[in-house]
């Protein structure tokens, strides 16, 4: 088939110092790559390896995802290059610190059935939204008092850092626009009882975080689905003042719950078991 586009002919215009460099990182199960691994696999200088990388990236070989940071396409996409490696471990080499979290973390869970096209990275640091064929990288940056609750997880041959299951949900509740909303943390809560979801974690993570509405909406969800929360009481007894919304993806309308000191905005009925019984 003949190349439709200047794209797909320079692909093909491989030097033989560049197929050996991106045929060994390959064979050597790398994905992405910095300049450092360019000059070592060859055996050059960094300036070499930093010329070399500029041409793959112009040649359509290789993608630039951070700052020194270069993502391998696959050596016989075809026309159309694609990326072969796991959504999360580009996310990994985008930002440091990080972990991913939120809506990801719940995919990841098995917590939602919803998919998002967007990956959700939780860093202390400062980092922009990045495009990477059609996949949106999001980072939400926390404070250092947040960011703690994730391991390092095998996803292919690398490991990157993925919130657990108690963290993704305080987290979700702490931020439920970066969840789809209140709906999809009372499901991802309803089948957390399915898991081996701690609740006793759960509560110590929400004291740990310090947001007032995500206790609140913790709690009352937890009720609403017949989930014995730990030092229940305690945590209403210690209730910020304030009628935060339920769910601040919707209007600020509704009654104000003086049980949960929350504004109800969203109709506790869409939270009932009854209606995730698909």
């Amino acid at each position: 088939m003949e190349p439709t586009n200047e794209e797909d002919t320079l692909r093909k215009s491989l030097s033989t110092r560049e197929s050996q460099a991106l045929s060994r990182l390959a064979s050597e199960g790398r994905q992405i790559v910095t300049i450092g691994d360019l000059a070592d696999v060859l055996d050059i200088h960094r300036k070499s390896a930093k010329d070399m990388a500029y041409t793959l990236k112009e040649k359509g070989w290789l993608e630039r995802i951070a700052h020194g940071k270069y993502l391998i396409l696959p050596l016989a996409a075809g026309e159309n290059a694609v990326y072969t490696e796991h959504e999360f471990v580009i996310a990994s080499a985008l930002v440091e610190p990080m972990y991913i979290g939120y809506w990801s973390a719940m995919n990841h869970h098995g917590l939602t059935e919803q998919l998002s096209r967007t990956v959700y990275i939780v860093t202390t640091k400062r980092a922009q939204e990045r495009e990477i064929h059609g996949v949106t990288y999001r980072p939400v940056t926390v404070t250092e008092q947040k960011f703690f609750g994730y391991q390092p997880t095998a996803v292919g041959s690398s490991q990157v850092n993925i919130s657990s299951i108690e963290k993704t949900l305080v987290d979700c509740a702490d931020h439920p626009e970066f969840c789809g909303g209140i709906g999809e943390l009372a499901k991802a809560m309803q089948n957390a009882i399915e898991t081996r979801c701690s609740w006793e974690r759960v509560v110590e993570y929400l004291r740990r975080v310090g947001n007032g509405a995500a206790t609140k909406r913790i709690v009352y969800l937890a009720d609403q689905l017949d989930i014995d929360l730990p030092e229940c009481d305690e945590l209403v007894e210690n209730f910020t003042t304030g009628y935060p919304l339920l769910d601040p993806t919707r209007e600020a309308t509704g009654t104000r719950d003086s049980n949960y000191q929350i504004r109800l905005n969203v109709s506790p009925e869409s939270f009932l078991p009854e209606n995730f019984s698909e």
